[in-house]
């Protein structure tokens, strides 16, 4: 399931990254990898805040449809 229907508060590993290898690549140097742990800090109009390795990161509803967990 994409990371967008992920609910705050719960943590969940990443299993796919979609999309063209640019956006991939992009998300990767964030620290989104498959294996890695996220935790959804917020939700709000279907933009994310997540913690990824130690980090929050903002996510627009796009991006976090292209991260499966």
């Amino acid at each position: 399931m994409p990371l967008s229907f992920s609910p705050a508060g719960t943590v969940v590993s990443i299993k796919a990254i979609k999309g063209r290898d640019d956006t991939r690549r992009f998300l990767e140097s964030l620290g989104f990898v498959v294996g890695g742990n996220v935790m959804v800090v917020s939700e709000m109009g279907g933009n994310m805040i997540v913690n990824v390795k130690e980090s929050r990161v903002a996510l627009s509803k796009a991006m976090a449809n292209r991260i499966y967990v």
